[in-house]
Order: structure tokens, then sequence, then C-alpha cells
């Protein structure tokens, strides 16, 4: 083969191979800042996989089912820390309320997760070792060493005997209360999943908060207005936790914040911080005045905290499915992975 063989477009005459590329896409031109145009080696970068199939299979999980549990958990917790707090200053009515509804909140939790499980012997099995690195066996002994706790509690006050040991039962469950919130966000951050992965430092922030206005909500539609003073506060705190936490891991997470702005998701979370945001406000103002403001309140922050964990769901099941929200983080972090200096012996 001499010089004159070879042209613009190859070697005169040969074929070319399997991974040559082909049609209009081999052609296109690109340009150099304030230099000569040069033919393209290499398509544009397109996010597929084989055989069209996502990177990350994504969470088999039952929507009704996991996304239940993940919300009924908050719920039960932070009624549990209510309840504590009712029982100390003398508030029975809001304490009865957050206290069966912790046990009821648990039991329905608990209801779900077998019913996802397919049989109650999963969630047993799940008991016969203790992982401390595995966040649902945490999670497992956590919840069976709570819901008893939460029904000894319930049971004392409704039966109006055996007071000291109800009010043990009471303060324990306030102890474990705010694991049993916020551990479920432990648990889905520790998937691969790319939304909820990368969410994994705020995430337990944003579940926290939307707990503890669920409970509020539940407290605000059950109790007697006058007691319900600590969950209006209770409802303050949790949606400015809730709302603010979650704005800022939207901007921590990048691209990852994506699947949350399409979608399913963003209907949902939009409905939450709206609900969310009415009903804080109308039981911060007049719930402690009018009885129907305070359910009207109370049932837009239970709607408002469902909506959000619901959100979070559907959010990290579309960005399973999407595989750019896997490969191009991987990519960034490879980057500034390269572009740090080595550290100086």
């Amino acid at each position: 083969m001499s010089e004159s063989d070879v042209t613009q477009d190859g070697v005169r005459g040969a074929r070319p191979g399997r991974e040559a590329l082909t049609g209009a896409r081999a052609g296109r031109r690109r340009r150099r800042r304030g230099g000569r145009g040069e033919r393209a080696m290499v398509p544009d970068a397109e996010f597929s996989s084989y055989y069209g199939k996502p990177i990350l299979n994504k969470p088999t999980w039952k929507a009704l089912d996991i996304a239940g549990y993940l919300y009924l958990g908050g719920l039960a917790g932070a009624s549990s820390l209510l309840a504590a707090g009712a029982h100390a200053t003398a508030r029975p009515a809001l304490a009865r309320t957050a206290k069966l509804g912790a046990a009821g909140a648990v039991s329905l939790s608990l209801a779900a997760l077998v019913h996802d499980l397919g049989r109650p012997a999963r969630f047993l099995h799940m008991l016969r070792v203790f992982k401390p690195t595995s966040p649902m066996s945490v999670g497992s002994w956590l919840l069976a060493g709570y819901a008893p706790l939460t029904l000894a509690a319930a049971a004392a006050d409704v039966a109006g005997r055996y007071r000291l040991v109800g009010a043990a039962a009471t303060a324990s469950a306030a102890v474990l209360g705010p694991a049993v919130a916020t551990y479920t966000a432990v648990l889905i951050a520790d998937t691969a999943v790319p939304s909820w992965h990368e969410g994994h430092r705020e995430l337990p922030y944003v579940f926290a908060g939307s707990g503890a206005t669920a409970a509020a909500g539940l407290a605000l539609v059950c109790a007697p207005i006058r007691q319900t003073g600590p969950a209006r506060r209770t409802a303050a705190l949790g949606a400015a936790l809730e709302l603010g936490c979650f704005q800022l891991m939207k901007r921590r997470m990048g691209l990852a914040a994506e699947p949350f702005e399409q979608g399913r998701a963003r209907a949902l979370l939009r409905t939450a911080e709206t609900l969310t945001s009415v009903g804080a406000a109308l039981g911060a103002c007049l719930g402690g005045r009018n009885r129907a403001v305070a359910a009207l309140a109370g049932s837009a922050l239970l709607a408002g905290s469902a909506a959000l964990r619901f959100g979070v769901f559907h959010g990290g099941v579309a960005s399973a499915e999407d595989p750019k929200y896997t490969v191009l983080p991987q990519r960034e972090r490879l980057r500034d992975a390269g572009d740090t200096p080595p550290a100086s012996p």
C-alpha cells in the first residue's frame, strides 16, 4: 500500500469492519473552536443498554404496599413522640389520640410489609440474625420491639388500668419513635436507585418532617382543639423541616433530582407541597379556634405527608428505568476524581 492508496475516506478499496460507522452519522462534521472542520469519528452518546433494557432492575415493590409502609411508619413514630409529650403535659385526649394512632399505624405498616413480602414467615426469618450494617435487619428488629410497646401503651390508656405499665410503654415507644419515623429513608437510600441513593444525606430529615406533619394532622382531626397546641406547633416545625430539606436535597442531587420533576412523581410532590403548606398555615392560625378548620388542616397534613412518600417512591422507580441517571453521575464522579490532585506524601 502506497501513500496514493490512502484517501480522505480511508484506504482505497478497503471494506469497513463490523464496528465502522455507517450512514449519515458517520459523515457528520464538527468544527473546532476557531479551527478547521473535521470528520466525527465517534457519534454523540445515547443512553441505551443491551436489547433496550435499563442498566438497573427497577424496584419490584408494590407502590401501595411499600409507599404506604413508608408513610405509616413515619406517622407511627412521630405519634409516639407526640403521645409522650401530651402525657407529660396532662393532655389526656391528645395523648390517647396519638397512642391509638401510633398503634394503628404501626400495625397497618407491618401488614403492608408482610403483604409485599408474600408470607408472614419471611418477616420472622429476618429476625433470625441481627446485622448492624443492614438497614433492613435493623429495621426489622426495631419494628419487632416498637410495635408491642405502642400496643401496650394504647391498651393501658383505653382500659384505664396498669397506668405505670402504660406510662413506661409510652416513654419507651417515644424513645424508639424517631428511628421508626426515619429508618425507612435510610433503607431506600441504601439501594442503587439513583434518586434515592443520591438523596441519602437529607432524606431522613425529609421523612422526619413528613412524619411530624402526619402525626400533627391526625391529632388536629381527632383531638379536642383546646388540647391541640402541641400538635399545631409540631405541624409548623414539621412542615418547615420537610419542605426545606426536600428543596435542599434536590439542589444537591443535581441530575438525579430530575425524576422528581417529571410525570406522576412531580404531580404528587407538588400536591404534597401545597397540602402541607396550607395545612400547617391553617393549623397555626385558625386551628385552635374552629373545630372544622382544625379538621380541614389536619386532613390536608395527612394527605400531604402521604403524597410526599408516594412521590418519592415513584420518582425513585422512574430514575431506575432511565440509564442516564446511572451513567452520568458516575462519569461526573470519575471526572472529579481525575481532576483532584493526588495527596502529597
